[in-house]
C-alpha cells in the first residue's frame, strides 16, 4: 500500500503520539477507570494496556523477523483493575513507544516478516502503529473529556491506510456481510472542509463492482459528507456519530449509516 509519510515519518509518529497520550494522562485529575465512550467494553485503563502490549507485540515481531505470530493474549485479555498510577501507565506506554520505533529504524523496511495482511515487512507495522496510536489516542481523549486534534499529514495518512485496508479482497474472508455493501449507485464522498486545496482531501468509496473500492477524487455520489479532517477521521473510524453538527450531509444518509455500520474499525 502506497503511503504519503515516509517509513521514518511513521516511526517518528509513534513516539509523538504516545508522547501527546502521555502528556494527557499525567495531568491532575485523569481517571483509569473511565469508560472509554468509543470503545465502552473498556476502561482507560484497559484500552492504555492494549495500546502499550500491542507496541511491544508487534516490537518482538520485528525484532525477531517472525514469520508467524507470536501469542497476543497480553493485548486481548485485559484485566480492567489496576495498581498502577496515570503517570506509572505514561511512563510505561512510553518506554515501548520508543522501543518499537527503535526497533523499527534499526530494521531494513523491506525485510520479509510476518504481517497480518499482505506486505510483509515492517512498512505495514510502521504505517499501521502509527495510526493504531493515532485512533487509541483519540479514544483516550474523548474518554478524558478533552479535545483530539490530529497534524493535516498524519490524518491525510491515516485515511488512506483505512480506506486502502478496508478496501483488501481479503476484508470479504474476514468480514463476510461486507459483500451485503456492495450494489449499483453505491458511492460516498468524504470531503475535508478545512484543509488548502493541495491537499486533495477528498474520498471517493466506490460500491459499485465486485469488490470494495476507493480513491481520492472529487466526484458526485449517492451521498456527500463534508467536514473538518480530524472529524472525518474519527467519524470513518467509527469514533463519532455521523449527527455531529461539524458535519453537512446531503443525499443518502441511509447508506453512509449502512457503510459505517459495516466497516467498524476495531
Amino acid at each position: 500500500m502506497n503511503s504519503t509519510m515516509a517509513y521514518d515519518g511513521h516511526c517518528a509518529e509513534i513516539v509523538t503520539q504516545t508522547g501527546l497520550l502521555a502528556s494527557g494522562l499525567r495531568k491532575e485529575g485523569a481517571d483509569l477507570t473511565a469508560t472509554v465512550p468509543s470503545c465502552p467494553d473498556w476502561n482507560l485503563a484497559q484500552l492504555l494496556h492494549h495500546l502499550g502490549e500491542a507496541h511491544r507485540w508487534v516490537e518482538e515481531i520485528v525484532r525477531t523477523r517472525a514469520d508467524r505470530p507470536p501469542p497476543d493474549t497480553a493485548l486481548r485479555v485485559l484485566p480492567r483493575d489496576t495498581t498502577q498510577s496515570p503517570a506509572d501507565v505514561a511512563d510505561w506506554l512510553t518506554e515501548g513507544a520508543e522501543l518499537l520505533a527503535a526497533t523499527l529504524r534499526a530494521t531494513n523496511p523491506d525485510s520479509r516478516i510476518w504481517t497480518p495482511l499482505p506486505s510483509g515487512s515492517p512498512r505495514f507495522f510502521a504505517r499501521r502503529m502509527a495510526h493504531e496510536t493515532v485512533v487509541h489516542r483519540a479514544d483516550a481523549t474523548l474518554a478524558l473529556g478533552a479535545d483530539f486534534t490530529v497534524r493535516q499529514p498524519v490524518a491525510l495518512d491515516a485515511l488512506d491506510e483505512w480506506m486502502a485496508l478496508g478496501s483488501l479482497p481479503e476484508m470479504f474472508d474476514f468480514h463476510p456481510d461486507r459483500r451485503e455493501l456492495l450494489g449499483p449507485g453505491r458511492t460516498l464522498h468524504f470531503h475535508a472542509t478545512d484543509t488548502p486545496p493541495d491537499a486533495a482531501a477528498d474520498w471517493l468509496v466506490d460500491l459499485t463492482g465486485d469488490t470494495l473500492a476507493w480513491r481520492r477524487a472529487q466526484e458526485p455520489a449517492a451521498v456527500s459528507v463534508h467536514g473538518p479532517l480530524t472529524d472525518l477521521l474519527l467519524l470513518i473510524y467509527g469514533r463519532v456519530p455521523a449527527d455531529r453538527d461539524t458535519f453537512e450531509i446531503t443525499g443518502d444518509a441511509e447508506l453512509l449509516e449502512f457503510w459505517l455500520a459495516r466497516v467498524l474499525f476495531g
